[in-house]
């Protein structure tokens, strides 16, 4: 059973790093969460290093750039680790092909500028789906929308036997009080209709690497045990972490907040019961960061 805390100062002293999620534990994607900060400028003043892991498409750049427009401080974080930057890697080495169709919304075709961290990158061309090997996915192009809208295009992508490279495993994100799909919804989607998704976020080991990867290049080498994953998706936070044998703090009053009944801390008979039904086992909870 996973153990609930007060704050994070009580647990923190065990690790050495900590792999943070944005969206619904430091921001609420329209402005920083006040006590979410405090904690972290409180346990990098202990020594302490913080990857931000982000499933956002953008690359490392963008999010830093956004960060700055919700008013999270750089003095709480040391590093970032993003799904967009480790899939745009893979894009650059061609796993969908160099003739990809783009399927996202105009501000997120930063995405296919040069990756400077690659040798020898492909030269990657956008085209109708007609004419594509393989399909980019930042997002859906009207967040709002039914993901089931794009049935007709990936009816005809998987006929075709395109890969659809998913640079956003979330499904959803709050955004104020607000809920907008993912590009993880039009993935599963792809995938429940029989076609090949890719994914390079959280929950899948590729973005964990590349946070190992940011941190050595802070000059921390941290073994996994002195490691905590902290976010509010079961599905990608939480799943994550348990797939690298990472401790991990689930935030109950984010994408959960109403299934687990939380107010200032979750309801434990609510939390035992929807942890049970997602069969997840963060190992501790708390209802927000702080």
């Amino acid at each position: 059973m996973t153990q609930i805390v007060e704050t994070l100062s009580e647990i923190s002293a065990q690790y050495d790093a900590l792999f943070v999620d944005l969206w619904g534990c430091v921001h609420n994607g329209v402005h920083a969460l006040p006590e979410a900060v405090a904690a972290l400028q409180d346990y990098r003043r202990g020594g302490g290093k913080v990857v931000l892991l982000t499933n956002s498409p953008r690359p490392r750049a963008g999010v830093e750039k956004q960060l700055d427009q919700f008013g999270v401080p750089q003095d709480s974080w040391d590093t970032i680790a993003t799904s967009g930057d480790s899939a745009r890697s893979a894009m650059f080495r061609g796993v969908v092909g160099t003739r990809v169709h783009f399927v996202g919304q105009p501000g997120e075709e930063k995405f296919f500028q040069p990756l400077d961290i690659l040798n020898d990158p492909l030269e990657i061309t956008q085209v109708p789906l007609e004419q594509a090997e393989g399909i980019v996915c930042t997002g859906p192009r009207d967040p709002m929308a039914d993901p089931d809208v794009m049935r007709p295009e990936f009816l005809y992508a998987k006929q075709k036997g395109l890969k659809l490279l998913c640079a956003n495993p979330d499904i959803v994100v709050d955004r104020g009080e607000h809920r907008e799909w993912c590009a993880g919804a039009l993935a599963k989607l792809y995938t429940e209709m029989g076609g090949e998704s890719l994914y390079f976020g959280k929950p899948h080991p590729p973005i964990y690497d590349l946070a190992r990867r940011r941190l050595f290049a802070l000059g921390q080498d941290v073994r996994d045990d002195r490691i905590l994953c902290i976010g509010d998706g079961v599905l990608t936070d939480i799943k994550g972490a348990m797939g690298e044998d990472i401790d991990s703090l689930f935030i109950s009053g984010g994408l959960a907040s109403t299934e687990t009944k939380t107010g200032h801390q979750p309801d434990e008979t609510a939390l035992s019961a929807y942890l049970e039904k997602e069969m997840s086992s963060p190992t501790y909870t708390i209802g927000f960061l702080r």
